[in-house]
């Protein structure tokens, strides 16, 4: 028997008829948004207490999250983490932006420094490498001590050659990354005097 209510009759149901409208987030943007609160949380976490203070939050928020670096036991931790979600999601937006810009601004300082120490590691083995190199260095940097550069490459090479411990070869390291930290403030006060003569 054919259903009189069905078909193109006029006659029966709407389909959204029994819709209901939701004008909230679902279940699953919701659960996205805390699993996002709960990883900045576990960042902070992460993170030296020192980084912890200079990030702008509210200081309930900063507490659990110092107490939390404290907890060493794997279940108090674990449950100290799920407090540190649930304080975070009593943040505002804009709060949430705050620290979410702080965190970014530290990973774009991380890959800055990972780049100088491939740029200085480059460095380091185009002194073995070249001894040109050592000229070129001296160039750039008159301060440089040449005779004592000179010696460090020469027991690198030997340590390689010898495949002894890399003192002198992290020596060579340590050196370039001084002669680049010298380097560093310098160009900063000369843009700071550029500044001021604008």
């Amino acid at each position: 028997m054919v259903n009189p209510n069905r078909g193109s009759g006029g006659v029966g149901y709407r389909s959204d008829e029994f819709e209901q409208k939701y004008d909230r987030p679902s279940k699953s943007q919701l659960k996205r948004e805390m699993t996002a609160l709960q990883e900045l949380g576990e960042e902070l976490v992460s993170q030296p207490k020192e980084r912890v203070m200079r990030v702008p939050m509210p200081e309930d928020v900063r507490e659990v999250i110092l107490e939390c670096q404290k907890i060493k036991d794997h279940e108090g931790r674990r449950r100290q983490m799920q407090y540190v979600g649930k304080k975070m999601r009593t943040l505002e937006e804009d709060e949430i932006a705050a620290i979410q810009k702080v965190i970014d601004s530290w990973k774009g300082a991380s890959k800055a420094e990972t780049a100088a120490m491939h740029a200085l590691e480059r460095r380091r083995e185009k002194l073995l490498a070249d001894d040109k190199a050592l000229t070129e260095l001296k160039e750039a940097h008159p301060e440089v001590d040449v005779q004592q550069l000179r010696v460090l490459i020469r027991n690198a090479r030997k340590e390689q050659a010898e495949n002894k411990p890399p003192k002198a070869y992290r020596e060579i390291f340590q050196i370039l990354k001084q002669l680049q930290q010298s380097k560093a403030p310098a160009a900063d006060d000369e843009q700071n005097d550029n500044a001021e003569e604008d």
